[in-house]
């Protein structure tokens, strides 16, 4: 069993960075969600703990003492990164006192050339820097800095749902090969079973929704859609091979007050 624990960065109190309308908080839980919800559905043996699920506060003694005390084999750290607007892309950490070839530094590799396949995002490289999560971890850490929140080209990646969505998938790429993590046999990219939590034609409204839903722990995104021309903004809820698991997440789209959540197959 693999015991990841996730750590969306800030959040509650501390948004983390912002600009072009984006918060670093927002983004990285959202990433965070879709990957738990990735690991959790594809793949066996896996367990993930995160640091928050919600608009939360939490402080980074408080991060590295849970991921410590459960005992994690990995601790991952889900950014986005600022500087006055004038600097793009992506890079990762691990802790400087670490070599090139130790562990920690082997998995980095695989995650960083997993993730910036997908990211869209200009290659800034693999570095290292005395983070407290990176520090005070007992067990290998990586922390990643998925785009420039205040830079409008980047920001408009980190808007897109779609996008969070890969770079989510891009991260647990890299964790699969990390650990030979082994995909369930009715898991993967054919999910077909949606759980559809809202459909409404003004987007601020689907947007809204979407956003409660993830406040409540439960990974959402926006899909846009035509009925007798017009358009309509659907928000799902996530998508499952396993109509068990899609019934698992219909029920706790339910228990958050959405009561007239469906299935779409």
């Amino acid at each position: 069993m693999m015991k990841l624990y996730l750590d969306p960065g800030h959040g509650g109190s501390d948004p983390g960075a912002s600009g072009n309308g984006l918060r670093e908080k927002d983004i990285v839980l959202d990433i965070a969600l879709k990957m738990r919800s990735i690991l959790l559905n594809d793949y066996e043996n896996v367990e993930v703990r995160m640091s928050r699920t919600s608009d939360s506060t939490k402080s980074l003694q408080q991060r590295t003492n849970e991921a410590n005390a459960w005992g994690a084999d990995y601790y991952l750290s889900v950014h986005c990164n600022a500087f006055n607007g004038s600097a793009r892309g992506y890079e990762d950490y691990i802790h400087n006192s670490l070599s090139d070839s130790s562990q920690t530094a082997r998995y980095r590799d695989l995650l960083h050339e997993e993730i910036t396949k997908v990211n869209q995002l200009r290659n800034r490289g693999k570095k290292k820097a005395n983070f407290h999560v990176l520090r005070e971890s007992n067990m290998p850490a990586f922390l990643s800095e998925n785009g420039f929140i205040d830079n409008s080209q980047d920001a408009a990646l980190l808007r897109d749902s779609s996008w969070r969505q890969r770079v989510a998938q891009g991260h647990v790429n890299g964790l699969a090969r990390a650990f030979n993590l082994k995909r369930k046999q009715d898991g993967g990219s054919d999910a077909i079973y949606r759980v559809i939590a809202g459909s409404f034609q003004s987007r601020a409204n689907a947007e809204q929704r979407a956003q409660f839903l993830r406040s409540k722990g439960i990974e959402s995104a926006l899909t846009a859609i035509t009925i007798s021309g017009q358009q309509w903004y659907r928000v799902q809820a996530g998508a499952f091979a396993n109509r068990n698991n899609a019934e698992r997440r219909l029920n706790e789209v339910k228990a958050a007050g959405i009561r007239d959540a469906y299935i779409m197959s």
